[in-house]
């Protein structure tokens, strides 16, 4: 599922996902070693044309993760000192590499990214956020693909 369709099926988490991901220009990104231990990399993210886009440097540790396996977790930048506004916010999903083609110069027309560079899109697996509401309750709402939204509540 693209993020288009999340942004169809679940609106305001979306909206709330994409005001977090822009509030910083970096993010980290969880991707699986050949040992199967995971590695934890910066990133920069675009949403773009109904898409979520990782870009990387060409044969990055991070990138070569990725076209092993294209599993990967993707956590928003918390923020300054201890407020995370907005909840801290994952996105779970797998991400496959665009070879040259429409979709990858429209990309680079839009961003410019240094070249040459590796452009995976991603399919969604999951996304979580989790937030403290009233200064009593942590709240964690979580999607994933032909499922309805659900929201937990802990007081």
């Amino acid at each position: 599922m693209n993020w288009t369709a999340f942004r169809t099926a679940a609106p305001g988490l979306a909206a709330i996902t994409e005001e977090r991901f822009g509030a910083y220009r970096h993010h980290v990104l969880a991707t699986l070693r050949r040992d199967g231990s995971p590695r934890t990399s910066g990133l920069e993210v675009r949403f773009l044309d109904g898409e979520l886009w990782l870009g990387m440097m060409p044969r990055s540790l991070k990138a070569l993760d990725l076209l092993r396996d294209p599993r990967f977790t993707l956590q928003a930048n918390p923020g300054d000192g201890t407020d995370p506004g907005g909840g801290d916010i994952r996105i779970g999903g797998r991400a496959y590499e665009v070879g040259e083609g429409a979709a990858k110069a429209a990309y680079v027309e839009e961003v410019e990214p240094p070249q040459p560079f590796h452009l995976f899109r991603t399919e969604l697996t999951e996304v979580v956020r989790t937030y403290v509401e009233d200064d009593r309750y942590l709240v964690v709402q979580v999607w994933q693909p032909g499922k309805p939204l659900r929201t937990l509540k802990r007081a």
